[in-house]
């Protein structure tokens, strides 16, 4: 199936870079607005939980970690299929820079929810929640792809052999999100993304919208960061790369 022209003109390195170059900036400031906003309205001004009190507020940091750290795996393992289907090397480079940035998403979200587990269930981790389980395959999957890249010395072997892993490790993006209903996990069920009104208050939601975006485009900055940082490993040969470099103010 052919692919449309501008899907190409995006998946052109030397086009990547320069638009990654353009629009990074704009990302970072607006993410610190986002998360200086979100950071201030959650700890200041939205109310102490009924039940929970004051400790509820670690889910600004842990729900927005959670949120990408299953989005960004979906992220890898379509820009992964296209690389492979369509041999676009720009997306390989993409999923190459995801992963260890959804891994590290992964991880607060976990550390994050220990720290809260303990004075609320009582333990920092419990085998039995699926939920749990599921985050640590999870976390195991983007790491398991990272070291399967880089155990190659041919790059372009390497992005074949792991993009299979990452297609295939996408079967666990909907038992993390169904975890807590298709089992009894220490978890509760969804508050926000619910076909209802999310059961959370305004004055503590909107600051926990406000976080979710200032992670998603602190993402963004960084992801702009690392696929220039990408782009350099795998083009280093490139002329354009070499002219680009002798521009004034490079």
């Amino acid at each position: 199936m052919p692919l449309p022209r501008w899907f190409h003109i995006l998946g052109s390195p030397p086009h990547a870079y320069r638009l990654a170059e353009v629009c990074r900036p704009w990302a970072g400031w607006l993410a610190l607005l986002l998360l200086v906003g979100g950071t201030f309205a959650g700890l200041v001004l939205a109310p102490p939980d009924y039940q929970m009190g004051d400790s509820f507020r670690i889910i600004y940091v842990h729900v927005p970690a959670a949120y990408l750290g299953t989005r960004l795996y979906l992220l890898l393992a379509v820009a992964a299929a296209i690389g492979f289907i369509w041999r676009i090397k720009l997306a390989h480079a993409v999923a190459a820079s995801v992963a260890p940035l959804g891994a590290a998403f992964v991880i607060v979200a976990m550390a994050t929810g220990a720290i809260w587990g303990k004075p609320m269930w009582g333990t920092y981790w419990q085998w039995g929640d699926a939920r749990l389980v599921s985050w640590l395959v999870q976390l195991f999957l983007y790491v398991g792809y990272m070291a399967l890249h880089a155990s190659f010395d041919d790059r372009d072997k390497a992005d074949r052999v792991s993009a299979i892993l990452a297609v295939v490790g996408i079967v666990n993006v909907p038992i993390i999100y169904y975890s807590v209903e298709w089992w009894t996990t220490l978890h509760q069920g969804p508050t926000i993304m619910k076909f209802d009104r999310p059961s959370i208050k305004d004055d503590m939601l909107i600051p926990l919208l406000m976080m979710i975006a200032g992670f998603v485009v602190c993402f963004v900055w960084l992801l702009l960061n690392r696929l220039q940082g990408e782009i350099v490993e795998r083009e280093r040969d490139a002329r354009w790369l070499q002219q680009l470099a002798t521009e004034p103010g490079k």
